[in-house]
C-alpha cells in the first residue's frame, strides 16, 4: 500500500535547497510503502497517473506533448538533467496512442549510417531495460524478448550492401547464411525468389524464381511485447526525477513572445507558462506544428498513414530448434514476429500495387480492410502451410511519417519550439538514445549554439559512436540512400 504526501514548499524558506530550473515552488513528496500488506501496484489508469502527477505549478522548464515512447524518453532524460518538465497528452495515460500498437521490434539494418548507429545505440538500452530506468520500486517493468533479425539480400534493399557496410564499421554482428544452413532451420519454407513483391491481383503475384535467395542473419535485436508498458516505465522514471504529466488535454496553443515559446494552452483553457517546448505529438505532430506559423514551412514535412498489422497462426515460422527469430522479407514485401504460442504478427514492408492509406488522427476506421490480407498472402508464398484465415484479426492504427521515412529531431526557427516527429513505424526501438539525443541538442541550442550553421554532433554513450544531428534536419533534402518505407 503506498501513500504520497505532495507538499508546495516555498524555497525561500529552506536552506540549503538549489535545484537547477525549479521557479518558484519544490514538489516535496514523501512516500510510505507499507509492504506488509503486499500491496504496490502499478498504476498505469488515469486515476493513479492523475494522483502521482498533479501539477502544483503553471510554470515549467520545459512542456512535452506527447505521452508516446519518444515523448516519455525525452521527459525522461530532460528530468534527469533537472529542467522542470510537464508532459501533456489528450488520452488517458503513456503509450495510449500509437505506441500501443507497436510490434516494437528492435532491429539494426537500415537504410543510413546514423539510422543504424542510432538503433544499435537503442539495443543497448533495449536488453537491460531495468538498467537504463533506474526505477526505486518493484513496480512490472516492460519484458524485451531478445531475437535475431533474419533478412534476404534483394535488388529492391541493394543486396544489403550499405547495411552490411555500416554493420562492419559500427561492430554491429551479422552472419551470412547458406540456402542449406536456411533450409535446415527452416524446412517447411519456400526460399525461392518471389520479387519484386506485388499484390495479388497483379499478373505477376506468384512468379517464382528457382535461384535461392541469400540470405543474412544479425542476432542483436529482439522486440517488447507490451509497448504501452515500456512509455508507462518511462513515464515513472521521469515521474521520479520531478516531471508531472497532465492526462486528458490537448494542447491547443502555443504562445510565441519575441519569436520565443513562452507558454502553451490546455483544452481546458489553461495557461502554463514555459522556456521550451517540444512536439513529440506523433500522429498529431503536424497538427502541433500549425499552432506554430514558421513551422509550417520546414523543407521536410510529415503526414499521417494508416497502417495494418495481421495476427495469424504460423507454427512454421519458427524455427526447428524453436530459437526466436524475426523475419524482415524484402522479396515479398512483409515482415514477422513472434507473438503468443504459434501466432505471429505479421505487416507489409511495401508492395506494387498496395496503396497508401491516409488518416485523420482524430477519426479513422480501427477495423481491418480488405488490404490488410495483402500481406498475408505474400507470406504464404514464403511459407506455404500458412493457413489464410476467413476473418482476419489484427490492428489498424497510425504512422506519423516524414517525406523521407527518416524522423525530424530539431530545433526550428521559433527559439525554444523542438520537434520530434516523423518517427511512426520504424523510431520505436531508438526511443531511449532519441530521449538523450534530443536533450543534448535542446542544451547545445538553449546554450546559444547555431544548430542550422553548424549542427550539433552526439556522442552515443553506450556504443561510443558519434552522429551529425543535422542529419535529421527539418530543412534537410529528402534523403536518396532512404529505404522510403517503414524499413527507415
Amino acid at each position: 500500500m503506498v501513500f504520497r504526501i505532495c507538499l508546495p514548499l516555498n524555497l525561500v524558506s529552506i536552506r540549503g535547497i538549489s535545484r537547477p530550473h525549479v521557479q518558484g515552488y519544490l514538489l516535496l513528496c514523501l512516500q510510505f510503502r507499507i509492504r506488509s500488506f503486499g500491496l504496490w501496484p502499478a498504476c498505469r489508469g488515469f486515476a493513479c497517473d492523475r494522483i502521482f502527477s498533479s501539477t502544483m505549478t503553471k510554470q515549467f522548464d520545459a512542456i512535452v506533448i506527447g505521452a508516446g515512447i519518444i515523448g516519455t524518453s525525452i521527459a525522461f532524460s530532460l528530468s534527469k538533467q533537472g529542467w522542470q518538465v510537464l508532459v501533456v497528452d489528450p488520452l488517458a495515460g503513456a503509450g495510449q496512442g500509437a505506441t500501443s500498437s507497436s510490434v516494437a521490434m528492435v532491429r539494426t539494418q537500415y537504410s543510413t549510417m546514423e539510422g543504424s548507429a542510432l538503433a544499435w545505440e537503442g539495443f543497448h538500452c533495449w536488453q537491460d531495460w531495468a538498467g537504463f530506468l533506474e526505477l526505486d520500486s518493484d513496480e512490472p517493468i516492460a519484458p524485451f524478448h531478445p531475437a535475431g533479425v533474419l533478412t534476404f539480400k534483394t535488388a529492391n534493399n541493394g543486396f544489403l550492401e550499405r547495411q552490411l557496410e555500416f554493420s562492419r564499421q559500427l561492430g554491429i554482428p551479422f552472419e551470412s547464411w547458406s540456402g542449406s544452413e536456411l533450409q535446415s532451420l527452416f524446412p517447411n519454407w519456400d526460399l525461392a525468389s518471389f520479387g519484386p513483391p506485388v499484390t495479388s491481383d497483379d499478373p505477376e503475384f506468384g512468379s517464382r524464381s528457382e535461384a535461392t535467395l541469400e540470405s543474412v542473419f544479425f542476432p542483436k535485436g529482439g522486440y517488447c511485447p507490451d509497448p504501452q508498458l515500456a512509455a508507462h516505465n518511462l513515464q515513472r522514471a521521469a515521474q521520479q526525477h520531478g516531471a508531472h504529466f497532465r492526462f486528458g488535454e490537448a494542447v491547443t496553443d502555443i504562445d510565441v513572445t519575441e519569436n520565443h515559446v513562452s507558454a502553451v494552452t490546455l483544452s481546458g483553457g489553461e495557461r502554463i507558462d514555459c522556456r521550451i517546448a517540444v512536439n513529440a505529438a506523433g500522429p498529431h505532430g503536424r497538427a502541433i506544428n500549425t499552432l506554430v506559423e514558421p513551422a509550417r514551412r520546414h523543407r521536410i514535412q510529415t503526414r499521417v498513414v494508416r497502417h495494418e498489422v495481421a495476427h495469424i497462426r504460423c507454427a512454421d515460422a519458427a524455427t526447428s530448434d524453436q530459437s526466436l527469430i524475426m523475419l524482415y522479407d524484402t522479396d515479398i514485401g512483409g515482415y514477422i514476429r513472434a507473438d503468443t504460442g504459434d501466432n505471429v504478427l505479421a505487416g507489409s514492408l511495401g508492395a506494387r500495387g498496395e496503396v497508401e492509406m491516409g488518416a485523420d488522427p482524430d477519426n479513422f476506421d480501427r477495423n481491418l480492410s480488405p488490404q490488410s490480407v495483402e500481406a498475408v498472402y505474400r507470406l504464404a508464398q514464403r511459407i506455404p502451410s500458412l493457413g489464410i484465415p476467413n476473418t482476419l484479426s489484427g490492428v489498424a492504427d497510425l504512422w506519423d511519417v516524414s517525406d523521407d521515412w527518416i524522423p525530424i529531431y530539431d530545433c526550428t526557427d521559433v527559439s525554444g519550439f523542438y520537434v520530434a516527429i516523423g518517427t511512426s513505424g520504424n523510431q520505436f526501438k531508438t526511443a531511449p538514445a532519441v530521449g538523450e539525443m534530443m536533450v543534448a541538442l535542446i542544451n547545445a541550442c538553449e546554450q546559444g549554439a547555431d544548430h542550422d550553421q553548424n549542427p550539433i554532433r552526439f556522442q552515443l554513450a553506450r556504443t561510443g559512436h558519434e552522429i551529425n544531428l543535422g542529419f535529421f534536419s527539418r530543412n534537410r533534402e529528402p534523403n536518396p540512400a532512404s529505404s522510403l518505407s517503414v524499413l527507415g
